[in-house]
């Protein structure tokens, strides 16, 4: 069976992604390293064992792919990955206490209940929460 391993988000800067996607988002590191010249290697995932097999790499997104995909997501108002929530407006009034910014706050869409915010770092993130 294939799954899921790793998947990746172009950000601005790699360090101000990790202390945004830990302290306010509530992601655990699972990497840190220092590859040199400035380079760091950072992966987030789920804290607390949940998914421990997922990890999120906050990629370097200044290249010459990453930088017009990216800038076109964002400018196009569509989030670069989606995160699943138990509780959205929960999530959503505590974010909002945080300073976070979301372009549009929990909505129906589908079979979901979804909300999107800026990460700080050149994206937008939507949060998801199964309808009941």
């Amino acid at each position: 069976m294939i799954k899921v391993a790793m998947t990746g988000v172009y950000v601005d800067d790699v360090a101000q992604a990790h202390a945004f996607y830990t302290d306010v988002l509530g992601f655990e590191t699972r990497t840190h390293l220092d590859l040199g010249g400035g380079t760091l290697f950072i992966t987030v995932g789920a804290p607390g064992g949940a998914q421990p097999d997922l990890q999120l790499l906050l990629e370097p997104g200044d290249g010459p792919v990453a930088e017009p995909y990216r800038r076109a997501l964002y400018e196009a108002g569509i989030p670069c990955i989606v995160f699943s929530v138990d509780d959205i407006r929960a999530e959503y009034e505590r974010l909002r206490g945080l300073g976070v910014r979301f372009t549009h706050e929990p909505q129906e869409q589908g079979p979901v209940i979804a909300a999107v915010l800026d990460d700080t770092v050149g994206n937008l993130v939507q949060l998801a929460q199964p309808k009941e």
